[in-house]
C-alpha cells in the first residue's frame, strides 16, 4: 500500500514563533504529493521532516497573504535544482495571478521544471484525472481565499471468501474484472456477486476563514479536515474581526460536516500552549488533534 499521511511542516499564522514555523502541509497519498500553503521557511522544514521535496507534484495556494505563500518561490527553485522531471501543478485564486508570477520569478534562476498553472476563478471541480478529483470553494476571508477538497477514485474491493466459495482463483479473477461476469460449473457469476465498490476517501483543507456554509460543504463527510484554529473562544471577537475561526468554531464545523478526524492548525503567536485549542475543540468534536510542527498524521485506508 502506498503512503497515506499528512506531514505538518508548520503551524503558525501571521508570524512564526520560536517553536512554530509558518504554515505548510504535505499530504502524501497514493504516490502523489500535495503541498498546501507553503509559508516562509518551508524548504528548510522539509529537511527537518526528513522528506525530499521531490515528492511534490501539486501545490495549492489558498490566498496570497504572505504566511500562505512566501515559501512558494523557494520550493519551485528547489524542485528546479533537484531537476524533477514530473510536472508541477499549481492551483491558486485567479485574482492573485500577479502575486503568483512575482513569487515564481522573484529571483534569477534557469527554469528547467515544467510548471502547469491552474488559476481558479469559479467554485467547483478544478481537476479530475480519474485518480483524484480536486474541488475548490471560496471562503469568507478578507481577500479571495479558497478551500480545497481532494477525493480519490472509487475502487472495487473483492471478498476473498466469496471468491473461494465460487471457485474463482488466480487468472479467473482478472478475467472476471475484464468481462464483468463468468460462468463457473454452469453457474453465472458477476462482479457484484464477489465484490463491492469502495468509495474513495476525501480530505478537506479550510484555512483562513470565518464560519461559513461553503466551509461546511467542502468538508462534508471528509476522512480528514485540516482546519484553521487561529484563536481560542475567549478571543472570538478578534477571530471575527480578522476573518478567522476559534478552536470551538472549527470543532462545530467538523461536527456539522460529519468528518472523521479534525486537525487544528494556523495558531496565533499569542498562544504558547496550543493544547488548549485541542481541549476546547474536543468538548464538541472528540476526534480532534492540535497539529505540531513536523508531526505526522496517518490516514489509513479502511
Amino acid at each position: 500500500m502506498s503512503v497515506r499521511d499528512l506531514i505538518i511542516l508548520g503551524t503558525s499564522s501571521q508570524q512564526p514563533t520560536r517553536y512554530r514555523n509558518h504554515g505548510a502541509y504535505l499530504f502524501r497519498w497514493n504516490n502523489e504529493g500535495f503541498l498546501f500553503d507553503p509559508g516562509e521557511g518551508t524548504q528548510r522544514q522539509f529537511i527537518f521532516a526528513n522528506v525530499a521535496p521531490t515528492v511534490i507534484n501539486r501545490i495549492f495556494i489558498s490566498h496570497f497573504h504572505g504566511d500562505h505563500c512566501l515559501g512558494l518561490g523557494s520550493i519551485l527553485m528547489r524542485l528546479n535544482l533537484d531537476k524533477v522531471t514530473h510536472p508541477i501543478h499549481c492551483y491558486y485564486p485567479a485574482s492573485g495571478k500577479r502575486y503568483f508570477d512575482r513569487l515564481r520569478y522573484g529571483t534569477i534562476y534557469h527554469e528547467n521544471i515544467h510548471v502547469i498553472e491552474h488559476p481558479v476563478s469559479e467554485a467547483g471541480v478544478v481537476h479530475d484525472d480519474g485518480a483524484f478529483k480536486i474541488e475548490a470553494t471560496f471562503l469568507d476571508h478578507a481577500v479571495e481565499n479558497i478551500g480545497w477538497r481532494i477525493t480519490e477514485a472509487d475502487t472495487r474491493k473483492f471478498d476473498s471468501e466469496k471468491l473461494r466459495a465460487y471457485g474463482i482463483l488466480g487468472p479467473k479473477v482478472k478475467e472476471l474484472q475484464k468481462h464483468g461476469h463468468l460462468t463457473i460449473d454452469g453457474n453465472p457469476v458477476s462482479l457484484d456477486d464477489v465484490s463491492h465498490i469502495r468509495k474513495g476517501d476525501s480530505i478537506a483543507i479550510v484555512i483562513d476563514t470565518r464560519v461559513c456554509p461553503q466551509a461546511v460543504e467542502i468538508a462534508k463527510n471528509a476522512k480528514m479536515l485540516l482546519c484553521e484554529s487561529t484563536y481560542l473562544e475567549e478571543h472570538q471577537e478578534l477571530a471575527y474581526r480578522h476573518y478567522h475561526m476559534t478552536a470551538k468554531q472549527a470543532a462545530q464545523l467538523a461536527k456539522d460536516a460529519n468528518v472523521k478526524e479534525l486537525i487544528l492548525t494556523h495558531f496565533s503567536a499569542r498562544y504558547l500552549n496550543v493544547g488548549k485549542m485541542e481541549t476546547e475543540a474536543r468538548t464538541i468534536f472528540p476526534q480532534t488533534h492540535a497539529a505540531e510542527d513536523l508531526k505526522v498524521f496517518p490516514f489509513i485506508k479502511e
